[in-house]
């Protein structure tokens, strides 16, 4: 059997486990749902934010990628550029939460500028309900996803077209439409993380929440594309083409990332303590006192500190199967950080995991894997005809 058709095997089996745990998942999710609504809705919203934070991010890889022409890109490009390609996947899992307005009573909706009773009672919820109200929520909600997809959908057009013609051309295409993209893939974020994950506590707001999303989905990106690889690295062409001290930027970039969080996370919190501001505060003492205090203090040791130092470490980023597992580690904790920041909005006095919360993510996590492993297998490990690389190639096997 040829490299090539066992990777397709492996991608095959990987795709039909995902689906079947996806399906079965998301089967036993509502039926538990059909019995607490609500409680489906508030666990929707958490697995749904993880599972989009990958595509997402790895779309912002991927313009980052293309405007840096850096080689750190070429062994996880494939990987991000599937993981783009599943953007309308995700808009379709997005649907439900449109349904939410619908499908549960006014006064048990997961959002609270979505009950009227609320808007009518709550001078600060009626006053921003110009904004915050179902139907102009679900307008930009599909505004920012057609424009993702159709950034996304560009960016692969072109690579497929290079793979086949090799036109040095559509380098410089793909790297002037990156620019100006990614500046509107910041702010278009940033206003969807508004919209979806801060007003649900709309007397709380930050100018920084965007940028730690931001960054949040681009280590999650990261550190997926970082674990397909390495699941892969033993097979050609993966084998040969990227030596272990290619990933050393792969790793320098995580490591960037990581202390990005930290200082985004702890300047947020050091501006709202300090500034003693009243309306914020109350946000932080729900989540770094009482019940909620230990999943803090695990995020500040293995979101930062135990990273940090590893990733310092020159021989960690050299070993892909070492960096790996910081990949690994930074992809659940990244999970752990959604849930800090997404439950206590409803979970005020201390963290209760509810068998939709463990079921939504199987769910939705099988379903989208599934609609991943379809798109990679579908192109080339690897980017064929980048003018970028030819010469990279061969200077890397000459290391």
């Amino acid at each position: 059997m040829s490299p090539s058709e066992i990777i397709q095997q492996r991608l095959n089996g990987r795709q039909t486990r995902a689906l079947i745990i996806g399906m079965l998942g998301v089967i036993i999710w509502i039926v538990f749902g059909l019995r607490d609504p609500q409680q489906f809705f508030r666990s929707y919203i958490f697995a749904f934010m993880f599972w989009a934070a990958v595509p997402l991010g790895c779309l912002g890889i991927l313009l980052v990628h293309h405007l840096t022409s850096g080689w750190w890109g070429y062994p996880i490009r494939r990987v991000v550029e599937a993981g783009s390609r599943t953007l309308p996947v995700v808009f379709v899992l997005f649907l439900p939460l449109l349904l939410s307005f619908r499908l549960t009573p006014e006064d048990h909706r997961l959002y609270l500028w979505a009950q009227p009773a609320v808007v009518a009672a709550d001078p600060i919820v009626h006053f921003k309900s110009g904004y915050l109200n179902p139907g102009f929520f679900t307008v930009r909600a599909v505004i920012y996803f057609a424009i993702w997809i159709l950034i996304a959908t560009l960016l692969n057009k072109w690579s497929a077209e290079q793979d086949r013609t090799a036109n040095p051309a559509l380098k410089s295409r793909m790297s002037s439409l990156s620019g100006p993209s990614f500046v509107i893939f910041v702010v278009v974020l940033s206003l969807a993380v508004v919209d979806w994950v801060m007003s649900l506590e709309p007397h709380w707001f930050s100018t920084m929440y965007g940028f730690i999303f931001l960054v949040t989905d681009g280590l999650a990106g990261l550190s997926f594309a970082i674990l397909i690889v390495r699941s892969l690295s033993d097979q050609e062409p993966l084998k040969d083409c990227i030596p272990p001290k290619r990933f050393i930027d792969l790793g320098n970039m995580m490591l960037a990332m990581v202390l990005l969080w930290a200082y985004l996370s702890f300047s947020e919190l050091l501006i709202i303590w300090a500034g003693n501001l009243k309306n914020e505060i109350p946000w932080y003492k729900t989540r770094i006192f009482g019940a909620w205090a230990p999943i803090a203090a695990i995020l500040i040791l293995f979101h930062f500190f135990i990273p940090f130092f590893l990733l310092l470490q020159r021989r960690v980023k050299r070993r892909v199967v070492v960096l790996a597992r910081v990949a690994g580690l930074l992809f659940v904790v990244t999970l752990l950080d959604l849930y800090w920041i997404i439950v206590p909005a409803y979970e005020t006095s201390a963290p209760q995991i509810h068998v939709q919360d463990l079921l939504g993510l199987i769910g939705l996590g099988g379903l989208w894997l599934g609609a991943f492993f379809w798109q990679y297998k579908k192109w080339p490990l690897l980017p064929l005809h980048d003018p970028r690389f030819e010469g990279a190639l061969e200077h890397s096997h000459g290391d």
